[in-house]
């Protein structure tokens, strides 16, 4: 019998983690934010935080872009960088990055038993065990420390005045990226409410950062960074004249935006640590060397990423083309909905994150503009989330840019949320239960047929039961389909495009950074 590695019992024990209460439990004792400082202590890292020279930021949209963007800048200035960020989307490790890499399996595991070990040695029933994002919020501040980085870039979890990243006392400066509705059972049914939360991460006189706010999110920002005394400037957008003809690593209008936030934020931590000399950053008219290649090399999976089907057994590859960002809320719906318009109308050959996409792709642009092109939807979103209001903002934007989609096609998640390891593995099919993926297939009916002119409450006489390859009962609508699995909604996009090798199937994959991180393990095998 093969033995269990030290990585490997590190994640089953990460597993056990999931039966802790959520940070969304305000009841609970291991939810409650002044415990993480009770933490630092067990683990001995009150000075060596104290000593970090963190940048942190926090946001509704865009926050895991900007971080990006930062590392990006940062690390190609010359300096050693830790980023913590989440989800990760294949492998935990990702939320650990060292130098734009994720830690490895050894450094992984010897910085998790070290604060494992302690904190199970010294905490009770007055002191629990630390929920799981405070738990690996800990775990990176001790990989930094170990792994002795210049600077820190630390994207909130949930929110900010009461995430546990917000245990940092004295950042060099802070961002508030985009504001809008998420999360709200948590952290407020008002943009007032909600801007008040993240602007929880201000400190006492750390100059702050933030973008284009609607008046009631930024009136809320401005009053409580003038209760700290906290110079607050709005970032404006890069100018992307300043990229001297490249594009941005991240893909999209709104990414400008962010790395305007990034740009602002790198300025300012290299001035204030003593890095760079800047006299007025308003009269910055060019960007150094350094800036440029981090803006234009930055790479972030499952956000406005272009992945042509590598496995696809046909003479013309690169007919079955996923798009994938994880988009969620309304907002970020209808900026995904905006990139895939205009990307799929591009005539060049598509870009993707790995850096591949021109060996993968051989099929001349001008022979495949000659071919028809189709529009497919592959979505699945988790249950707190509204699917009429996603859907609705998703078809409208697209239909605004002419855009609408023959087919879509509704899967549950492959893995379990927040498990491990052998934890991870896919249920069996006697355990698939797709209620929820019919709920969003009654909703995608509802909508395209609203628009036809149909009667919505009809939509259940235009579908029928169909068995899939696993022989789960499953309902075919006229504009919509429900799979058991994503396997077998790839095979049917796969088998789809060999009976039709006159037509570019285009896929949109969106709804949740789960479904991106699943669909990357499949298309990467």
């Amino acid at each position: 019998m093969e033995e269990v590695s030290s990585y490997e019992k590190a994640l089953d024990v990460l597993s056990s983690f999931i039966t802790l209460r959520s940070p969304a439990d305000k009841g609970s004792k291991c939810s409650r934010f002044e415990y993480v400082f009770d933490y630092v202590k067990i683990l001995d890292l009150e000075e060596p935080i104290s000593k970090m020279k963190i940048i942190h930021v926090a946001g509704t949209k865009g926050k895991g872009s900007t971080c990006t963007f930062v590392e990006s800048i940062l690390r190609n200035c010359g300096l050693r960088t830790g980023l913590f960020t989440s989800p990760h989307l294949i492998d935990v490790r990702e939320r650990f990055r060292i130098d734009g890499v994720d830690i490895c399996e050894e450094k992984f595991s010897a910085n998790f038993w070290w604060c494992y070990d302690i904190l199970k040695e010294n905490t009770n029933e007055d002191l629990p065990m630390p929920f799981l994002f405070c738990f690996f919020t800990l775990l990176a501040l001790k990989i930094f420390t170990a792994e002795q980085v210049d600077v820190v870039i630390l994207e909130v979890g949930i929110g900010g005045r009461l995430d546990s990243t917000n245990l940092v006392q004295a950042p060099i400066v802070c961002g508030i990226c985009s504001l809008g509705y998420d999360h709200v059972e948590i952290l407020g049914h008002t943009l007032r409410q909600i801007a008040g939360e993240k602007a929880g991460i201000f400190k006492h006189g750390v100059p702050a950062f933030t973008v284009s706010q609607p008046d009631e999110a930024m009136s809320v920002l401005q009053e409580k960074a003038s209760q700290l005394g906290v110079h607050l400037e709005v970032a404006p957008p890069l100018d992307a004249n300043l990229l001297n003809g490249l594009k941005l690593g991240l893909e999209g209008e709104h990414q400008y935006q962010n790395a305007g936030l990034a740009v602002a934020l790198c300025y300012t931590w290299l001035h204030r640590t003593g890095h760079l000399e800047i006299t007025n950053l308003e009269q910055t008219s060019s960007l150094p060397e350094s800036f440029i290649k981090g803006l234009t090399t930055a790479n972030l999976q499952g956000r406005a990423q272009i992945v042509p089907d590598q496995h696809i057994d046909i003479e013309s590859p690169g007919d079955l083309v996923f798009y994938l960002d994880g988009a969620h809320t309304s907002e970020s719906m209808e900026i995904c909905a905006r990139w895939f318009s205009i990307a799929i109308k591009e005539d060049s050959q598509p870009q993707d994150n790995f850096r591949a996409s021109h060996e993968l792709v051989q099929m001349p642009p001008d022979e495949r503009s000659r071919k028809n092109s189709i529009q497919i939807l592959l979505f699945n979103c988790m249950s707190v989330r509204d699917p009429q209001l996603l859907l609705l903002h998703l078809i409208k934007t697209c239909a605004s840019h002419g855009v609408h989609f023959k087919k879509a096609l509704f899967v549950p998640n492959m893995t379990a949320f927040f498990k491990f390891g052998s934890h991870a593995l896919p249920p069996t099919d006697s355990q698939v239960d797709l209620s929820w993926q019919f709920t969003l297939q009654r909703e995608w009916e509802s909508l395209t047929q609203g628009n036809k002119g149909g009667d919505a409450k009809s939509t259940d006489g235009v579908c029928e039961e169909v068995k899939d390859d696993s022989e789960l009962s499953t309902k075919s609508c006229e504009n919509s389909m429900v799979f058991s699995s994503l396997p077998l909604a790839i095979k049917w996009l796969r088998d789809s495009v060999k009976q039709n090798q006159s037509i570019h199937f285009q896929v949109l994959v969106t709804g949740s950074l789960h479904l991106m991180g699943d669909m990357l393990k499949f298309v990467k095998k």
